[in-house]
């Protein structure tokens, strides 16, 4: 019996791409293509196997009995019921079984738990910027870093070959589909206008302690646009779910739990933000605060914001049960903001690794435990 294996991430990221680049070392294994079964559950003319039943059946009938059946299902979530499907085909000995979705609520508690934890998840994201400066081999890291967060990591992207106008129509389309497929349709929402201005506020606030209370008191001052807080904290619960943001929690590093109020976002994509609000509506620190966080989401750690005795440490990164310390800030050439940053680091008492990250460009260099690190040569360099 194989895992299931679900890629998952934002739309646009690359999981079908994930998908053709699989298939094809398959392939270039022996694999023949009669054994390789791929179904896009978003295209029109495969609308009657978006019944769970009818898409097992479906396959079934299609089965080679006597060879492996690899099956590459794109955007699970469409079906009613998938996993009832996805369960009965997982347990044929003869079926490795692949899914992609978009939405982060069909791939998390109950739902998933009925596939019995016979499955692993491949988290994606838009592209990193190493993985950016691929498609410019020659490029000065500096200036490519400016048109890595406001053209946008999603790879299509790349093919615009930087303009603009083309870039922003490509996002705004990415942003929409979300809004119409993932959020407003599947929880029968039918104001987008208050979706919209929840959305905007959190890209205009990513990096910041978000309360509901604050959106509410905001929309209801500054756009006049009231919404209730039940419906605030379900728009978030969507936004969230359909991976245009990421929440994370507050860590108390010294009393070792997480704190109940005020949790931060970031925005799954900088280019998506530029594409919404505007160039004018810039915030460089939290930029790179959400560039930083990114990363570490793709190193594979599991990241909280922390605190520690009255001042705040932009992540708490925990893998394989060891935790580091990140801080970020643009520059620290003045010492006031040194010592701020620092002092932040210094207050936690444990031994575990702490990195300073700054946009101004330094060498490495380690002091008083601390390593201090620019954030191009953190960002570019190779990690396990």
């Amino acid at each position: 019996m194989q895992l299931v294996k679900a890629v998952t991430g934002v739309r646009r990221c690359g999981k079908s791409t994930l998908f053709k680049l699989f298939q094809a070392e398959l392939k270039k294994d022996g694999v023949s293509p009669d054994q390789i079964m791929e179904i896009n559950l978003e295209n029109a003319d495969n609308i009657r196997l978006l019944d769970w039943k009818t898409l097992h059946d479906h396959i079934k009938e299609r089965l080679l009995p006597e060879k492996m059946n690899y099956l590459f299902l794109d955007e699970i979530q469409q079906v009613e019921n998938f996993p009832k499907a996805i369960n009965s085909l997982r347990i044929l000995e003869n079926v490795d079984l692949y899914v992609t979705g978009s939405n982060a609520y069909m791939f998390s508690g109950k739902i998933m738990t009925l596939l019995g934890g016979r499955y692993v998840e491949i988290k994606m994201l838009p592209l990193s910027f190493a993985e950016y400066m691929e498609a410019f081999p020659a490029a000065d890291p500096s200036r490519k870093y400016r048109d890595y967060i406001e053209q946008s990591g999603f790879p299509q992207t790349l093919d615009f070959q930087g303009n603009r106008q083309l870039i922003n129509d490509y996002l705004d389309g990415i942003y929409n589909t979300i809004v119409r497929r993932d959020v407003l349709l599947r929880k029968d929402m039918r104001d987008s206008s208050q979706f919209e201005n929840i959305a905007r506020f959190l890209f205009d606030n990513i990096g910041s302690e978000v309360s509901v209370n604050k959106i509410f008191n905001t929309l209801k001052n500054e756009i006049k646009a009231p919404v209730q807080p039940p419906v605030i904290n379900e728009f978030l619960d969507a936004l969230v779910e359909s991976y245009i943001f990421y929440k994370i929690p507050r860590w108390d590093i010294k009393g070792r739990k997480y704190l109940k109020t005020n949790a931060k976002y970031y925005t799954v994509d900088i280019g998506l933000r530029f594409a919404l609000l505007g160039k004018e509506r810039t915030d460089s620190g939290h930029i790179l605060e959400n560039v930083v966080y990114l990363e570490l989401l793709r190193r594979g750690y599991k990241v909280s914001a922390g605190f520690v005795t009255g001042a705040e440490v932009e992540f708490v990164a925990e893998k394989n049960g060891m935790i580091e310390y990140y801080q970020v800030a643009m520059n620290v050439s003045q010492s006031t903001t040194y010592e701020r940053e620092i002092n932040s680091l210094n207050k936690i008492k444990d031994h575990n690794r702490k990195t300073l990250i700054v946009m101004e460009y330094i060498p490495a260099i380690t002091k008083n435990g601390i390593v201090i690190q620019n954030t191009l040569d953190w960002l570019l360099q190779q990690c396990n």
